[in-house]
Parts: structure tokens; sequence; C-alpha cells
């Protein structure tokens, strides 16, 4: 049995280099790889592009990377929950490609699968579809988009085995699954990290060939990003 894991963050981000193209998984604040994050933040790469639902919280998830001013540019769906990354969007410091929630999902997974690119009909007529090639497919317009091309693969779940395999806890089972495979390096972070063979073979979600390195992460914060509360009567 191939055996994958490493000791700890350090060694699974061995390779990382400054302009690197990461993808990190994770829907708000919900199942983000805090360790890999702290560890680019401690590692203090720069010029990076980061493919990722949205960008964190002022102080935690890639805030920190956009704190620290790592984070050349910014493909992503939703950012509004971060006050920096505003600024620096506004300001020009930060370069922004906004792309529709569903077509980053699909450009990821068409990496996972193999495929160059994918035809969507989300963005037609809009600026979305600018410069890009359209077809008419039964009488519907769509929009081609090319797959992602990125070097690292940063995912976090809730339970792994020495072989890579991976079984996601809730709603945390977003954008990581996608992003597994999906570059030439995947890290998956674990909260419990078991013997291969332990995990029940029909409650896994990915395989194994899709992970090259993993760990069982030493803490997780698990914040939440809107807290909201309802008064009491």
């Amino acid at each position: 049995m191939i055996r994958k894991t490493v000791a700890d963050a350090q060694e699974a981000l061995r390779g990382v280099q400054d302009g690197m193209t990461f993808m990190l998984g994770g829907f708000g604040l919900c199942g983000i790889p805090e360790n890999a994050i702290a560890e680019l933040v401690r590692l203090g790469i720069k010029d990076i592009t980061c493919i990722s639902n949205n960008a964190g919280v002022d102080d935690f998830g890639l805030g920190l990377l956009l704190q620290k001013k790592q984070i050349r540019k910014m493909i992503s769906s939703y950012v509004g929950e971060n006050d920096e990354f505003e600024r620096q969007m506004l300001s020009g410091e930060l370069d922004v490609e906004l792309t529709p929630q569903g077509t980053l999902a699909e450009k990821c997974r068409a990496a996972q699968a193999g495929f160059p690119a994918i035809y969507t009909p989300a963005g037609y007529g809009t600026e979305v579809a600018e410069g890009k090639e359209t077809r008419e497919f039964n009488g519907k317009m769509y929009v081609l988009e090319y797959a992602y091309n990125s070097d690292f693969s940063f995912v976090k779940a809730w339970k792994g085995d020495e072989a890579g395999n991976l079984v996601f806890k809730g709603t945390a089972r977003n954008f990581n699954p996608c992003m597994c495979g999906a570059s030439g390096i995947t890290v998956a972070e674990v909260e419990e990290l078991l013997p291969a063979g332990s995990l029940d073979p029909n409650e896994i979600h990915i395989p194994g060939i899709f992970v090259q390195r993993i760990f069982q992460g030493p803490h997780y914060e698990k914040r939440i990003e809107q807290r909201t509360v309802r008064k009491r009567d």
C-alpha cells in the first residue's frame, strides 16, 4: 500500500515557490486548509495566484496572506467579507478575476478530470464573456472556459488515511473535492489521520489517487464567518 503521509505542514508544502498558482478549498471559513495557509504565511511566499471561492476575512483564512501582500492575483467568486481585499482591489494593488461560482467549480473539476476546457451558459452576454469564444448548442449560447492550471491544491478533510483517501464532513464538502487532483500536487490536511484500510470504501468521497501528500493538522480554529443571534425574549 502506498503511504502518502508527511509529518506536518512544513513537509507537505515542500516545493512551493514565489509566483506559483494555488487552489485552496473552503466556502467562507468552512473547510479551509488552515494549517497550509499558516505555513504559506510563515514561508513568506510572494506573487502568488490563489484560486478560491472567497478570500477569507481580514484576520483569518486567505486574509492572512492578503495582510502580508503575498497574493498578486485572486481568482474567486465572492469577496464581500474582507475589507483589506476590497482596499487592495480598488487601489490596484491586487489583480482580481471574479468568476461565477459554478464556473469556478467546473473549471476546477475539468482540471481534475484532465479536460482542457468546458462550455458553460453562465456569463454569456456579459463582461464575463468578453474576448472569449462562444458557441450555440441546441439553440442556447455557451461560453468557452479553460480549465485552471495550478501548481498545488490545498484541501481540508474531516478524515483521511495513509493512502490519501478522504472523507469530508457536512458543508466542508464544498470546493475541496473538485480541487483534489486538479493541480500538479494535492496536499490534504485532515482532522483525523487513520491507517490505510480503516475507512469504509462506501464512505470515501475522494480516492487517494487524487492526493499526493496528507497530514494531520495539529489545530483547527473553525471560526464562524458571520455570527447571527436572536435577541433574548
